[in-house]
């Protein structure tokens, strides 16, 4: 490979993925040449789209910032990469960026479209910088404040996103709550008690639920308290869920709302675009209570097809999975 190439994860739904090289662009005016130093993988996103469960109608509504090629054929997709620019103009070369590109070696992209990392985020744990927009928008979709009493149903990236950031508001009761009782570590490390389904506290103020099953939802639903919001962060491509509507859904008059990364929230629409919210979830990576997060060890860029279909396994128990490159 020259320096004139790249190369980059392409995934060929359903259940296949392969790196391919690509022709790098020459760089024009104010670009950026940014090498690639980590990227990480969406567990949820990703692996759908790996699966081939993407539904027909969401093909457009899911295409990542930088994606190569249109579902449901082979596609370049993913949106957790932070790099150093290596050519650009004088003041941006040997900075450490954030931006939502996918798995791949070096590209070349406008200015407008990475995040500096301040000094005191480290380039590895800025890979969870996407995961922590999303994880933003939540808090102000679910409107959580000061002494509220919070569970988060779901110990995965981003629920437990989620709960580090809520257990940060002073006066907070927060409780995360999942199936696997090794998730108590993760939940004890940002500040939340861990709690198994039947054990959880009911009567809650606001329940987000982030396990991406119906039973999830269910139990999601049992833990609110009167008049209280449960807030939908799963999306479960082109498999149907069923929830228990009835039993207490109607007499405790919950209400249940869903949460998307796509737009910012309501609550803040009028104020902070798209870059401010993504400026504002780099910098929250200041916090290193958010490396519980990762594996014990990175993947190789060169072993990225392996590691996809691993964490496509409902077997697999990873949370965020970080990739590094040569």
């Amino acid at each position: 490979m020259t320096d004139r190439f790249a190369r980059a994860l392409w995934l060929e739904p359903p259940y296949a993925c392969r790196l391919r090289d690509e022709p790098l662009p020459e760089r024009e005016g104010e670009q950026l040449l940014i090498r690639s130093l980590y990227s990480a993988i969406s567990r949820g996103t990703e692996t759908l789209v790996f699966a081939g469960a993407v539904p027909e109608s969401e093909y457009s509504r899911m295409r990542a910032p930088f994606q190569d090629g249109s579902l449901p054929g082979p596609v370049k997709h993913g949106y957790a990469n932070v790099g150093v620019v290596e050519d650009g103009p004088p003041n941006w070369i040997g900075r450490n960026v954030f931006c939502l590109y996918p798995h791949q070696t070096r590209y070349v992209v406008n200015a407008d479209a990475v995040v500096e990392l301040p000094a005191d985020v480290p380039a590895a744990r800025a890979v969870l910088a996407a995961n922590m927009e999303t994880a933003v928008n939540a808090l102000w979709d679910a409107g959580i404040g000061v002494g509220d009493r919070v569970t988060i149903v779901g110990a995965g990236v981003i629920g437990a996103l989620i709960a580090g950031l809520t257990a940060a508001i002073p006066g907070t009761d927060v409780e995360l709550v999942d199936i696997d009782p090794g998730k108590s570590v993760l939940a004890e490390a940002l500040g939340a008690r861990f709690r198994a389904p039947d054990t959880a506290t009911t009567d809650r103020d606001i329940v987000v639920h982030a396990s991406a099953t119906g039973a999830g939802l269910d139990s999601a639903i049992a833990l609110a308290g009167f008049e209280a919001t449960v807030l939908e962060m799963s999306w479960y491509g082109a498999t149907p869920v069923t929830i228990a509507l009835g039993g207490a859904f109607h007499s405790q008059r919950l209400t249940l709302r869903s949460s998307q990364v796509g737009a910012v929230s309501p609550s803040r629409r009028a104020r902070r675009d798209h870059g401010a919210r993504l400026a504002l979830a780099v910098s929250l990576l200041a916090d290193a209570r958010f490396d519980a997060l990762f594996e014990l060890e990175d993947a190789a860029f060169d072993d990225l097809p392996a590691v996809m279909h691993r964490l496509a396994s409902p077997d697999d128990n990873s949370l965020c999975q970080r990739i590094r490159y040569p």
